[in-house]
């Protein structure tokens, strides 16, 4: 069995613990850090098609391990602006999860990146 520890702040916020199961630290003790804001690039060419039909997917190396399949990533640079990104095998985080990959989605007059994710 895996042991899932949540952020510091999440698992304070939802559980009423810290990191991995503590008792929430006092809220003076509690600092709240801000990422910063991840880019959000919009596309004005849309990605060439999924390469799943080629990929070659390699023997699973056991366990719960999951493929995450590839996908393209925008560069921007003349000439390659698109790069394919293969996929691969990861833990998933709890034997429920189960992977949501992340897909090109057309948005105003170009295209944008959602990330994947686990569900």
């Amino acid at each position: 069995m895996h042991r899932v520890c949540l952020s510091g702040i999440a698992a304070a916020a939802l559980l009423g613990v810290s990191a991995c199961g503590e008792p929430a630290p006092q809220p003076s003790q509690v600092t709240v850090t801000t990422p910063p804001p991840s880019p959000a690039y919009v596309v004005t060419t849309p990605p060439p098609p999924p390469q799943a039909q080629v990929e070659m997917i390699p023997p699973s190396p056991g366990g719960a391990a999951v493929w995450q399949p590839g996908h393209w990533r925008w560069t921007g640079i003349a000439g390659s602006q698109w790069q394919w990104q293969p996929g691969q095998y990861v833990m998933p985080p709890s034997t429920a999860s189960h992977w949501v990959p992340g897909q090109w989605m057309q948005s105003g007059n170009g295209w944008v990146w959602v990330d994947g994710h686990w569900a």
